[in-house]
This record gives C-alpha cells, structure tokens and sequence, in this order.
C-alpha cells in the first residue's frame, strides 16, 4: 500500500520541520484534505511551500502556502 506524504521547505527548497506534526496518508485525497485543514499553522510556523510524496516519486510541488496577491 502506498504512503502519501508532504515535504516542507522554505522558498528556496530547503527542508524545514513542521509546526503541526505530519503523519503517512493512505490516500492522496486525505494528504490534500490534511494540507487544507493546515496550511495555515504551517505557514506561520516557517515553512513556505510543500511538496507531496507517494512513497519515494514526487507527486507535484512546489506548491506555495502563502496566498496569492491579488
């Protein structure tokens, strides 16, 4: 079965730990759900962007945790 987990990074790409402990997901939508309810805390707490994981392949990142200037 595979794990689904986030990396967290500052903007330059270097590995941070998280303020809100992460854990191993067993599907992507709960990792995504997970990331949504979050975001913020981790944020606030230095990282900047994160990047998810299934098992070893990246999935897709960076995704930013700031909002967008509008």
């Amino acid at each position: 079965m595979a794990a689904w987990t986030w990396r967290f990074e500052k903007t330059d790409g270097t590995e941070v730990q998280p303020a809100v402990p992460p854990e191993e997901f067993p599907t992507q939508g709960d990792a995504e759900s997970w990331i949504g309810e979050h975001w913020k805390a981790l944020q606030e707490g230095g990282a900047d962007q994160v990047r998810l994981f299934e098992d070893l392949t990246e999935i897709y990142g960076p995704m930013s945790l700031h909002a967008a200037e509008a």
